[in-house]
């Protein structure tokens, strides 16, 4: 420290400032500084903009794939719970037995529904679908069983917990037969795990980009402010007292760059929002999707200005340090 900043130290040790005018006057200066690293990117808007955009449209892409996966998997587990588990009973069992098997599984914590399938009722459906009405009317007998449609409960609609009842089902002396197609379950949970792992790995790779792009930008304006650095290390200003204007000017990057990353993404799911309804129509569905709101937006924000505050320390502590007057 210089003799310049020694005595100012001192005198105002001998004003005997207090902690709260210290703690103002410390505000104040924050408030200065980002104020000023603000006005900095306003001079330079071109360059600003630049570096900006690169830093919204890296988070936009992340982003905007972990929105789709999101309303995929609210999807899929529409799907999941629709799922049904068939259970075809022996042909012999008796009205009084699958009654008392259809209020036995009720009580089970994993099963949310039970129907029952009369075997005449089924003989009339397959007559109906099955285009063999008059042929299936020479049998003597009913050929078909009754039937249990199981529905699990929401926690159990995996196709591992899935798989477990069907199981379990089958252990029942009146069940024949227990069939659960979890195939293409199994295949959408495959591809949704890919998905996933597949947008971690793009927004990893974005994100270190982003970082060592605003670690460049900042490095570029420390340079330019060599000569003023020197000076004012000359004067007896701290490493700290340098690095917080640039560290400021992380900030706003992280910021700025982080609203134009919401304000894209919102643009891309209103601009897909038609495609999307056109998909739902063909399958007869109802499905909007959910974009950035709430929790989700804050999270993106602190993650923008995270990665920006990121790419400017890389730079203050190993240039600034660098610059030290001979």
């Amino acid at each position: 420290m210089s003799l310049l900043f020694k005595g100012r130290s001192q005198g105002a040790e001998r004003t005997g400032i207090s902690l709260p005018q210290r703690l103002v006057m410390f505000f104040i200066s924050h408030v200065r500084q980002a104020l000023a690293s603000l006005g900095e990117l306003w001079r330079n808007p071109a360059a600003s903009m630049m570096t900006i955009a690169v830093l919204g449209l890296s988070i936009t892409l992340p982003s905007t794939l972990y929105i789709l996966l999101k309303n995929t998997e609210r999807v899929s587990a529409g799907w999941d719970q629709a799922s049904e588990i068939t259970l075809f009973l022996h042909r012999d069992t008796q009205a009084g037995d699958i009654q008392q098997l259809q209020t036995r599984l009720k009580l089970w914590p994993e099963v949310e529904s039970v129907v029952h399938i009369d075997k005449a009722q089924a003989m009339e459906e397959f007559q109906q679908l099955s285009g063999f009405g008059e042929a299936l009317s020479y049998l003597d007998n009913n050929p078909l069983p009754d039937v249990l449609l199981v529905t699990p409960t929401s926690k159990h609609t995996s196709p591992t917990a899935a798989g477990l009842l069907l199981d379990k089902l089958r252990k029942e002396r009146e069940v024949e037969v227990g069939q659960l197609d979890i195939q293409w379950l199994e295949r959408l949970h495959g591809l949704v795990g890919i998905a996933k792992e597949l947008v971690s790995v793009v927004a990893l790779l974005l994100f270190l980009a982003v970082v060592l792009i605003i670690g460049n930008t900042i490095r570029l304006n420390i340079l330019n402010k060599r000569d003023e650095i020197l000076v004012m290390k000359l004067v007896g200003a701290t490493d700290a007292f340098i690095q917080r204007p640039f560290l400021y000017t992380g900030f706003w990057y992280g910021l700025l760059g982080g609203l134009l990353a919401w304000v894209t993404v919102a643009l891309l799911l209103w601009w897909m929002g038609d495609s999307i309804s056109k998909v739902t129509q063909l399958y007869q569905t109802q499905f909007k999707v959910d974009g950035l709101h709430g929790q989700a937006l804050l999270l993106m924000l602190g993650l923008s200005i995270l990665l920006g505050l990121a790419g400017s320390l890389l730079s203050v502590h190993k240039h600034i340090r660098a610059i030290e007057p001979k």
